[in-house]
């Protein structure tokens, strides 16, 4: 088999709750990052390893995706790559969401990213592991930075456990990235249209002898982007020299956007950042803020760690995080 992989599944129905109203208008995956929606980032990640086509499960205010994505003739695309969107009236989880997209995804194995995931990792490393090996699917890991629930056999490069369900020993206990390669045969073990974890899938076949295999991927950066907080954090980092080498605009990320607007007498400090078409009234103080693209102010507010969403003044508190 050929190791070229070019198709990739990239998870966008999630629903957020984590992230509260960050979410309410718009699916977890939109949320911008320095005003560079969250799922483009897997996109730039994916298109660095190789990847030619995009798909996208949507649930929550998928209409939020034609809007970022505009179909022309038809097809929405990014950075000349298609997207094939499907929508999933029940939300049918990680392994039910890449089961109802098979036929989009046809015969070859294939590459599946989180929506949610920021990360600058060896993907082709990954896909090497993956291509040829026989295995229903092989699991990007990490040595640390989050729950090690995977146990991997490191000298075979095989997950020998996952979640502890099989009861199986490992020399190792790894995060999963949310990145993996999966093969056809994997789908053989998940039901259509119905909701199912891709865990419980591998696990199936793991119980019927199949394997699947895992690629440590230390080297890099990884962000799960699932609280406030870590959102929040990810904006401190890039505003002090965070960057991921495979972001093809070198215009990004712009501290203030080209077109934001700053009232007379407002000050900014710490890693305030305005999105494009966005507006500080005046005589404001904003320390540490968030202003999403659009996003305005009254005049005379005085800010300390919060995201702006749309419109905020004194009785907009539903505006400000």
């Amino acid at each position: 088999m050929s190791g070229r992989v070019e198709s990739a599944f990239v998870l966008g129905a999630g629903l957020g709750t984590r992230l509260g109203l960050l979410t309410s208008d718009r699916p977890k995956p939109l949320v911008p990052v320095f005003g560079k929606p969250l799922i483009t980032f897997a996109f730039d990640h994916l298109i660095a390893a190789g990847i030619r086509q995009f798909v996208v499960n949507t649930h929550h205010r998928a209409d939020a995706y034609q809007a970022v994505f505009p179909s022309v003739d038809g097809r929405s695309s990014y950075r000349q790559r298609p997207i094939s969107f499907r929508h999933e009236p029940l939300l049918l989880e990680t392994g039910g969401g890449i089961k109802n997209v098979q036929d989009l995804l046809g015969d070859r194995d294939f590459l599946v990213h989180n929506g949610d995931v920021l990360a600058d990792l060896d993907l082709k490393k990954l896909i090497s592991a993956h291509v040829g090996s026989g295995r229903v699917a092989t699991l990007g890991l990490r040595s640390a930075g989050g729950p090690t629930q995977i146990a991997f056999d490191e000298t075979e490069g095989l997950v020998t456990d996952i979640r502890g369900a099989l009861g199986r020993p490992a020399s190792k206990h790894c995060l999963f990235t949310g990145i993996y390669m999966v093969s056809p045969a994997l789908l053989d073990f998940l039901p259509a249209e119905k909701p199912v974890s891709v865990i419980v899938a591998m696990l199936d076949a793991m119980r019927e002898g199949r394997k699947v295999g895992g690629a440590l991927l230390d080297e890099g950066e990884w962000f799960d982007l699932g609280t406030v907080e870590a959102y929040k954090a990810i904006h401190r980092l890039i505003a002090d020299g965070q960057r991921f080498s495979h972001t093809p605009d070198g215009h990004w990320p712009e501290v203030v956007a080209s077109d934001a607007k700053i009232g007379n007498g407002s000050r900014m400090s710490g890693m305030t950042t305005l999105g494009f078409g966005s507006e500080i009234g005046e005589e404001c103080e904003l320390e540490d803020c968030i202003l999403w693209p659009g996003a305005k102010t009254a005049s005379r507010l005085r800010l300390k760690d919060c995201i702006v969403r749309s419109f905020a003044n004194q009785s907009a508190e539903h505006q400000i995080l």
